[in-house]
């Protein structure tokens, strides 16, 4: 029974319970026809061998006659009980599948309003939380659990709603301060007569400003992406890494890292602005966490049936196996030194760690995948398919 539908399952059900029943009343009309047959037949033969003498006035001492009377009585009743036996069986074996076509008929009945509920979890995942199954009818086991599941989508509902509240009054009062904090720092920065201490301390102060704006940045990002998206357009892929490329190629420039790009048409359907974001973070995670000589980057597009395919390979630090799950969890980050990000050519590279994380919950939110998987030699590889 495991690995089948549970409508299969129930008119399994419902069709062994019919044969059992049937069975069962076949051997006991068996076994009351064989026991009423053997009595009947016992008398009725002594009572028939009795009248036939009787009618010839020969003595009631015709053993042979009365054995070949009893015999053929035996007969007629093994005769009788064998045709009873197979044709209660083979009508049986036709009713029992009647019975199957009507279990699978009232099986899938019964388990409409399941069919239902399931169809509305669905549109719900999909869409929206908004959207209730309201089923009707009697008060039993089925309604019981459409009701609990409209509570749940209730309270979810209230609950991300409650967050997308936080996360907007939260954006507002974090971002006011810094703002005001990076406008006093390059008024300060601005004056001529500034001290040399001053000027680093202030750029250090901006460093740090620019690390906790961009931190709040990546915090927003991936909260408003953990929701699957409503409105979607056609992406190509191609072209948000061609961009992203063009603006990223600087800072690659000056970390001394190698851009090799073999893009091909890759045609998606989601939020542009989220997919910019993702490749970015991508492309940047790549320059972030490479070596300090001789460094790469590769990354490739590729459309194929139902989805796109985004890959990008880079050079860097070995990667243990186990920690690779783990790179796409908030805050996560490898305990290694031989990194872009640390090194002297790019000091103010260091990400919040939130980079794959924002990857993963904006593929998940367009309905796709990522994952990745470390180069013997050291670094990643990062694969990420859309559908489109």
């Amino acid at each position: 029974m495991r690995g089948r539908t549970i409508r299969l399952r129930l008119t399994l059900l419902y069709a062994g319970a019919f044969f059992i029943a049937g069975a069962i009343l076949v051997a006991l009309m068996y076994f009351y026809l064989d026991r009423s047959l053997g009595r009947r037949h016992g008398v009725g033969a002594q009572i028939l061998v009795r009248e036939y003498l009787a009618k010839r006035n020969r003595p009631i001492v015709s053993e042979e006659l009365y054995q070949a009377l009893t015999a053929q009585a035996a007969k007629e009743r093994r005769d009788t009980l064998e045709a009873m036996l197979v044709w209660s069986l083979v009508s049986l074996g036709a009713i029992g599948i009647a019975a199957g076509g009507l279990g699978w008929l009232l099986a899938g009945r019964a388990l409409h309003p399941l069919q239902q509920i399931t169809a509305t979890a669905r549109r719900v995942a999909d869409r929206s939380l908004h959207e209730r199954i309201a089923l009707t009818g009697p008060d039993d086991e089925i309604k019981d659990l459409a009701d609990t599941f409209d509570a749940m989508l209730e309270r979810l509902d209230r609950a991300f709603d409650g967050q997308r509240r936080f996360v907007a009054n939260a954006s507002h009062e974090l971002r006011t301060p810094l703002t005001i904090n990076r406008t006093l720092i390059e008024v300060a920065l601005d004056d001529p007569d500034a001290p040399e201490s001053t000027r680093r301390l202030g750029a250090t102060l901006l460093e740090v400003n620019h690390r906790h704006e961009q931190l709040i940045d990546g915090l927003l990002v991936l909260a408003s992406s953990e929701e699957r998206l409503i409105e979607r357009s056609r992406v190509d892929l191609a072209e948000v890494v061609r961009r992203v490329v063009t603006v990223a190629s600087d800072a690659a420039e000056r970390a001394g890292i190698e851009i090799r790009t073999e893009l091909t048409a890759a045609a998606v359907s989601g939020d542009p602005v989220l997919l910019e974001r993702l490749a970015q973070n991508l492309v940047d995670n790549a320059i972030r966490h490479n070596v300090s000589e001789d460094g790469w980057i590769a990354i490739r597009s590729a459309g194929t049936k139902g989805q796109g395919r985004l890959v990008v390979e880079n050079t860097g630090p070995v990667v243990p196996a186990f920690e690779v799950d783990g790179l796409f969890e908030p805050f996560r980050r490898l305990a290694c030194g031989d990194r872009i990000a640390e090194s002297d050519r790019a000091p103010n590279s260091r990400g919040s760690g939130l980079g794959l994380s924002i990857v993963r919950s904006v593929a998940h939110a367009h309905g796709g995948d990522v994952r990745a998987a470390a180069r013997p030699e050291g670094g990643l590889i990062v694969i990420l398919t859309l559908p489109s």
